[in-house]
């Protein structure tokens, strides 16, 4: 049973490199890691019980080595009768070679009775994917090996933890091997094998510095304690085995590999195995823990370990498996089949545009099946655009921001002409309201210009579809037949707005029922200002009276004359002397208690007439921009499409498709039949 689960994981892993897919399932699996030092490589050469891994200087492994050690009974080929006497070793030797044999999954179908032949297309194919300098690459090696010497054990060699680039390294080697492990042993379903040489400070393993930053609590993590026979004459590793260095749930392992002397004299791995157990049960401080040490306990343990995990984790692979599968299975149905007859392209863009419009619409009128709780959308911004940002803005314009109490005075005389008005002159407040209402045209322009810009947005989302991104020239002439169509109908309704506008300039209905009235107006002037008068000055209610009155030659005062108060003159004249008026004549000094009046009733009836013409602008805008802009785009956009695009001669061009489309799609297959074939595995188990 035991094999059987790692088996299973080992298919799994292989539905997926077989195809050339990122597996989107984190399956269980041993990840070896460790410093350049630390023997990583001796490690899993004695767990194979074979030579086999490239050796040298500086970075030796550089993409990751998916190593699956499948166990496999031994053959009786090499047990024969008397006829086979003569050349009994090279038969011997030909049917040991026929037990153990290694497979690339990148050479499908060709068996490597030579280890040395396996260490060469190592090195080969990792030179073929990051070439002969010191690069790593992430795309993994896939090497089983067969053999009778193994236990069913599947683990993934990584790149050995650098710090300082040397020769051809890249500069940022250190990052890129970190991030390279930091992806494989992040995966929760990652058993990590942390290697560190025993005589070095344990605080200082890198493998487990790195281990610790994804398993802060050991819970996933086996340390490997090589060159135990290298340490320091009395010293020993018993403490760390106990758990009181650094506490590892699934503990530590300690072995001894061959030395750099014995790989050079190419001394058997067998007999360096046989060193290994005499060690541990000659040495004072291990020989009574020695069947918890060396590289068979560690084989054990770690073929163990994996067959637990894959175990505890079968349900959840099948149920990412599935879920997987769905995804895949829905995007391609999405991606659609590729296009070759042109009367489906004419019902295909047909079907696109009666669909587009369909959801347009949908979205202004707020019945579209993906309505957001967290942002307004569609017609509800268009609503905001109205109800909140013109309102208000309509509603803030004060007609006396601009129009002064002295440049009402200055009006007030200019249109009595030669003779001074006798009572308060409608010219002025028609000159000053229309003035006033012509500032209504800019917001409610730039009203137009935000609708305009809503149903831009309404456009930009409908065409982030799938659909569109299959066929780019498809979306670029959406974006442009309907982007004129936006502008065209820009022009009418620009054109209605500004009418609207001119209307109230046009004609100012001072019958309105709601318009304050001129005589209403002086009342309530008068009251304000004999109320004022009568609390302020003794003269009380006389001053009133007194507005009416203007005297046209005062010797006695300062300020003689009917423009007395209209012009500060400081300069005493002599008698009877006389100067030609300025070029310029402007308003200067105080406003006398008439032309007060007079300027409180004009501004009085300018307020009330203007709070109208707001009202008005506020409720007759929306509605224009409603008519000849979202309402026709509503109504009329199908048929200016049908009339772009529905068009023989320009179909085969707009459902050209992208070439990520069909780069995903051809993923999208390769990922289901992956899938597929995974689902399979599993189902059998």
């Amino acid at each position: 049973m035991d094999a059987t689960l790692i088996k299973t994981v080992n298919r799994l892993q292989d539905a997926f490199a077989t195809v050339g897919v990122q597996n989107p399932v984190d399956l269980p699996q041993i990840v070896v890691i460790g410093s350049q030092s630390s023997g990583k490589s001796s490690v899993l050469e004695n767990i194979v019980g074979r030579d086999f891994l490239p050796r040298g200087t500086g970075i030796v492994t550089r993409r990751p080595l998916v190593l699956q050690l499948i166990n496999r009974p031994r053959t009786n080929s090499t047990e024969g009768g008397p006829s086979q006497t003569k050349g009994s070793e090279n038969s011997k030797k030909s049917a040991e070679e026929a037990d153990e044999w290694g497979e690339f999954l990148h050479i499908p179908g060709v068996k490597f009775t030579d280890f040395n032949k396996i260490r060469e297309e190592i090195v080969k194919d990792t030179e073929a994917k990051t070439g002969k300098n010191a690069g790593i690459s992430p795309q993994p090696i896939n090497l089983r090996i067969f053999s009778p010497n193994v236990l069913t054990l599947t683990l993934v060699d990584l790149p050995g933890l650098t710090k300082v680039p040397v020769g051809d390294q890249p500069k940022d080697i250190e990052k890129q091997i970190r991030d390279m492990i930091l992806k494989y042993i992040t995966k929760p379903n990652a058993i990590i094998l942390a290697v560190t040489a025993a005589n070095t400070d344990l605080a200082n393993s890198d493998g487990l510095k790195v281990a610790r930053e994804v398993d802060p609590e050991g819970s996933r993590t086996i340390g490997v304690l090589t060159k135990i026979d290298l340490m320091d004459q009395g010293t020993d590793v018993v403490d760390i085995l106990a758990g009181r260095v650094i506490p590892l749930r699934l503990g530590y392992v300690p072995v001894v590999n061959r030395g750099q002397k014995d790989i050079e004299s190419r001394k058997a791995i067998s007999m360096a195995l046989e060193a290994e157990r005499a060690f541990f049960e000659n040495h004072p401080a291990y020989k009574s823990k020695a069947q918890y040490c060396g590289t068979p306990f560690l084989a054990r343990k770690l073929n163990m370990i994996l067959m637990h995990h894959i175990r505890n984790t079968l349900p959840e692979i099948k149920a990412k498996i599935q879920a997987a599968l769905g995804k895949y299975l829905t995007e391609l149905a999405q991606l659609g089949d590729p296009l070759d007859e042109n009367g489906k392209n004419a019902s295909l863009v047909l079907n696109i545009i009666t669909e587009f419009c369909s959801e347009f619409r949908t979205i202004i009128d707020g019945n579209s099946q993906e309505l957001s709780s967290f942002e307004l959308s569609g017609g509800a911004r268009i609503s905001f655009v109205f109800h909140e940002v013109f309102s208000n803005g309509i509603k803030s314009i004060d007609p006396f921001d601009q129009v002064k109490d002295v440049d009402i005075r200055t009006i007030l005389y200019n249109s009595s002409g030669s003779s001074p008005a006798l009572f308060v002159g409608t010219t002025a407040f028609e000159v000053i309201i229309k003035q006033q209402i012509k500032r209504l045209e800019e917001p409610s322009l730039k009203c137009v210009s935000l609708v305009y810009e809503e149903l831009t947005r309404i456009l930009n989302h409908l065409l982030t579809k799938q659909l569109f991104k299959r066929f780019p020239g498809l979306k670029d002439k959406f974006n442009q037949v309907v982007i004129s169509f936006f502008k065209k109908a820009m022009n009418p309704t620009n054109k209605l707005v500004q009418d609207l506008v001119a209307m109230e300039t046009c004609y100012i209905n001072t019958a309105h029922p709601d318009f304050l009235n001129g005589h209403r107006a002086m009342a309530i002037i008068n009251e304000k200002m004999s109320t004022k008068n009568s609390q302020g000055t003794e003269k009380g209610r006389g001053n009133i009276n007194a507005l009416t009155t203007n005297p046209l030659f005062d010797t006695d005062t300062q300020n003689a004359g009917f423009f007395g108060t209209f012009f500060n003159s400081s300069k005493k004249k002599k008698s009877g002397a006389m100067e030609a008026p300025p070029a310029v004549l402007k308003a200067s000094g105080n406003l006398s208690e008439r032309e007060t009046m007079e300027t409180e009733v004009i501004k009085l009836l300018i307020q009330s007439y203007f709070n109208i013409t707001k009202r008005t602008i506020i409720d007759m805008v929306p509605k224009a921009i409603m008519l000849n802009l979202v309402f026709n785009a509503k109504e009329e956009l199908q048929r200016e499409l049908l009339q772009e695009l529905y068009k023989a001669d320009v179909l085969d061009e707009l459902l050209k498709e992208s070439e990520y489309t069909q780069q995903r799609r051809k993923e999208c297959k390769k990922m289901i039949e992956a899938l597929q074939k995974a689902d399979e595995i599993v189902a059998a188990v």
